[in-house]
């Protein structure tokens, strides 16, 4: 996935991996490690860090660096690792870039530029010119709902012709929109890589043509989104929706339990810490769930089959 390499399209489950943090500015280092393996021995065919479950823009770009280093180094060639590198900052994009490819990533993710507000024109500017400098592929990161901005239809369509952008990640949740993105570039752009963010909606995304997921439960249940997709490509349709059925019954009361919508990313980790993969600690200011929620989240994935019974 080199620049002058190969433009093989990116496809399959390439999970948003979790950052698992010691201290506000310190990686759980063992942690990480048994994250990292436990996605890729799920199957997975790629690892995005720095995403949002990643939670990329509350970590320090010291600890950024690290733990890319780290995650290049434990998984080598066995699959493609992708890096979000989005910032208000075009310099620090394009550092993030330019240290990803000297660590070994395959490629750099990025959404649009937050807190000041920009038109397409501009949106479209800054993907140009952050591809026209990386020495690794950049794949666009559609997520509204955290940076206000959306790539409109009509700009994916002009990205995907662009040297060095290779495909796009949406996370707007709306399948209308996915499926008109898919329209006005898929035909024209084979090679350009369409993926689906949340994973309840992975099954209808690849039903409709998308090339895969990023599903931030794969960092929990990584075999289930796989079986979803490898049913698809074979043709299973009843089974991928029984996996789809099963992945949405894990993952929904971790997602939408006790209280408002970014409490996810901290009953994720909780979650990952009851099953003993890692700490539970999330990126400041947030902080860890209370014990009487623990307790809750480990006696789902104990009837969930995902925690050994005591």
């Amino acid at each position: 996935m080199s620049r002058s390499g190969s433009k093989a399209r990116l496809q399959g489950i390439v999970p948003p991996v979790v950052t698992p943090l010691a201290s506000y500015d310190e990686l759980d280092v063992e942690g990480l490690e048994r994250v990292v393996f436990h996605l890729l021995e799920g199957g997975v065919h790629g690892l995005f860090l720095l995403g949002s479950t990643g939670e990329g823009p509350a970590l320090s770009y010291r600890l950024r660096r690290e733990l890319v280093d780290r995650v290049c180094r434990l998984v080598g060639s066995r699959v493609p690792v992708l890096v979000g590198v989005t910032d208000c900052a075009y310099a620090e994009a394009v550092n993030m870039a330019e240290y990803s490819a000297r660590a070994g990533a395959a490629a750099i993710v990025s959404a649009p530029p937050f807190y000041f507000q920009y038109d397409q024109v501009d949106l479209l500017h800054a993907m140009e010119t952050l591809a026209s400098i990386s020495p690794i592929p950049l794949y666009l990161y559609n997520m509204p709902g955290l940076v206000k901005t959306t790539f409109e239809v009509a700009t994916v369509a002009r990205a995907a012709q662009i040297e060095n952008i290779r495909g796009f990640k949406d996370s707007s949740g709306d399948l209308q929109y996915l499926a008109k993105v898919l329209e006005v570039v898929g035909n024209k752009h084979p090679e350009f890589s369409i993926l689906v963010g949340p994973e309840h909606l992975l099954s209808d995304a690849l039903m409709l043509g998308a090339h895969g997921g990023v599903p931030g439960g794969a960092n929990l249940f990584p075999r289930l989104p796989v079986r979803v997709y490898e049913a698809y490509l074979e043709g299973r349709l009843d089974e991928m929706r029984a996996f789809q059925r099963e992945m949405d019954r894990i993952g929904t009361p971790i997602w939408n339990g006790y209280g408002s919508a970014p409490r996810h990313l901290i009953r994720l980790k909780a979650a990952l810490a009851a099953m003993g993969l890692c700490s539970p600690n999330p990126a400041w200011p947030y902080q860890a769930v209370a014990p009487e929620e623990v307790k809750q989240i480990a006696a789902h994935l104990e009837a969930s089959g995902l925690l050994a019974k005591s």
